[in-house]
């Protein structure tokens, strides 16, 4: 099983370290891309490794996307390549597992209408003018879509993401 970490600099370290260990733990290999294939910076100054570029992606290389939030998805839902990811992910029935802010990638890529899902307060209103049915939740699960809504989630936002990655994914 493979997963993809889409994220730039500003983005929440917490949110970008708990699934990215949580998902090695499991065996999962995990491929962290930024706009320049650099580490990015987080929010509180941890850097963050990457080995790829959001262009050189390809949504059929993994079976699962991470889209942690923080000031990052600013940067990352402006690149044509990281929309194109999270749609045809989307499309494909591929988990997709959103906390915080990440859902700003969502709301760009144009997948969320009519899907329940919860995100930061902060843009709430966005994720409802996408089409989603906004749920004040600690995760939400609708299909192969987990979404969170701020860092004291990640147990939950993670126990469903790996719950539904390897109940989707043949070994």
């Amino acid at each position: 099983m493979k997963a993809l970490i889409l994220t730039a600099d500003g983005v929440e370290d917490s949110e970008f370290f708990y699934p990215y260990y949580r998902l090695q733990e499991e065996g999962i290999h995990v491929d962290v891309a930024t706009p320049d294939g650099q580490a990015a910076m987080g929010k509180h100054g941890y850097p963050v490794p990457a080995n790829l570029k959001i262009s050189d992606a390809r949504a059929d290389d993994y079976d699962l996307l991470v889209l942690p939030g923080g000031q990052g998805p600013e940067k990352v839902r402006v690149i044509d390549n990281a929309v194109k990811i999270a749609r045809a992910m989307m499309d494909a029935g591929k988990v997709v597992a959103s906390i915080c802010h990440g859902v700003q990638t969502l709301i760009s890529a144009d997948v969320l209408k009519g899907r329940r899902a919860t995100c930061w307060k902060g843009v709430r209103d966005d994720l409802k003018a996408a089409g989603a049915d906004y749920r004040d939740e600690e995760v939400v699960v609708d299909g192969t879509l987990v979404t969170s809504r701020a860092p004291h989630d990640l147990p939950a936002f993670m126990r469903e993401t790996l719950a539904l990655a390897t109940a989707t994914v043949s070994p």
